[in-house]
């Protein structure tokens, strides 16, 4: 019988290309040599934790597995109302970004021109209505499950916030994919939140000082390198969604680094980050000819191809490293993060 592996997930943002870490999910789930103590989120990634760990907790693994389809699913159906839609045009060719929708065109000009407090007076956010309808909010604080943590930005202090389980709400799920030009920034407490992905995409930290597992499998979406130089402006705007959206992270990544070889050389004694390794699950050439507008993108279809990417990637993934769990890292940080 295999030796059953423990790890921790740090879950990035990215719109519906989120469907990508469902996909991951899946498969991690399917594995009986798999289980995890611990997942961090923002944005979608703090809605694929979440409802993952609802799941884990009521019917366990095929549960949570199930809970991810549901949600998907949903998401698909509410999108289907959206005026954001392909052209005929993509999809007689195939493309799933939204480019040349007008719909998108449309809204992604008013965004720059009507804030949310404007065109939302009311603050009606339908993404709400469907979280609170497929998780037991009430049940996840009270449950002894896997560890949860949720990153949102302080809009005031500019600072990253942190959402543990024993909290957790609709709300601070919310406050992690709040999009300043889309959402009303999210109050809670008497302070406002917008997107985690600001600060922490994903965040690192609570998983390495809060959890016993050695592995932490990062679960990126966003591209860290592309070749050549973007001309075209939605090419110039989707590589600025890109790098600003990685740089948490990689900031983050370089000040573990650097304590990691701080303690390698005896100048500082923390056993918790000198016993850490670091995984990454990735799919940059599968993801990076899609645009930003695709992360808007709800169709069924194109949500199941990056569940079926994410899937797969990761079942090579494992394939390849499952052994090196619990023995060393195989995501070289300093190549992948570091080095220019």
């Amino acid at each position: 019988m295999a030796k059953i592996k423990m790890i921790e997930l740090a879950l990035q943002g990215g719109g519906s290309h989120g469907a990508f870490t469902w996909g991951v999910l899946d498969r991690l789930l399917e594995d009986d040599r798999i289980q995890i103590e611990g997942i961090c989120g923002t944005s979608a990634g703090a809605m694929n934790a979440v409802v993952a760990a609802d799941g884990l907790d009521r019917q366990g693994k095929e549960g949570a597995r199930e809970a991810l389809r549901s949600f998907w699913k949903n998401v698909s159906k509410a999108g289907q109302l959206s005026p954001i839609q392909r052209t005929l045009v993509d999809r007689m060719l195939g493309r799933w970004t939204l480019d040349y929708s007008p719909g998108y065109l449309f809204f992604d000009m008013l965004s720059r021109l009507v804030s949310p407090y404007e065109l939302n007076p009311l603050g009606i956010n339908p993404v709400k209505d469907l979280v609170e309808s497929l998780v037991d909010f009430e049940h996840v604080r009270h449950a002894e499950g896997i560890k949860l943590f949720v990153a949102a930005t302080n809009v005031r202090t500019g600072k990253l916030k942190v959402f543990r389980r024993e909290e957790m709400t609709a709300d601070m799920v919310l406050a992690s994919a709040c999009l300043p030009f889309i959402f009303q920034a999210v109050e809670i407490d008497g302070e406002a939140y917008w997107d985690g992905g600001y600060m922490g995409n994903p965040t690192l930290f609570p998983l390495v000082e809060e959890c016993q597992a050695r592995d932490l499998v990062i679960v990126q979406i966003n591209p860290i390198f592309r070749e050549g130089i973007p001309r075209r402006a939605p090419d110039i705007l989707n590589r600025i969604n890109e790098i600003s959206f990685n740089v948490s992270l990689i900031k983050e990544v370089r000040a573990i680094s650097l304590l990691k070889k701080l303690i390698e050389v005896g100048d500082l004694q923390d056993q918790l980050y000198k016993d850490a390794l670091f995984h990454r699950i990735n799919a940059d050439v599968e993801l990076a000819p899609l645009s930003v507008s695709s992360k808007v993108n709800t169709e069924w279809a194109f949500l199941e191809h990056l569940h079926d990417v994410g899937y797969r990637i990761t079942e090579a993934w494992l394939e390849k490293n499952y052994e090196h769990l619990g023995v060393r890292s195989t995501l070289d940080i300093e190549s992948v993060y570091l080095q220019e």
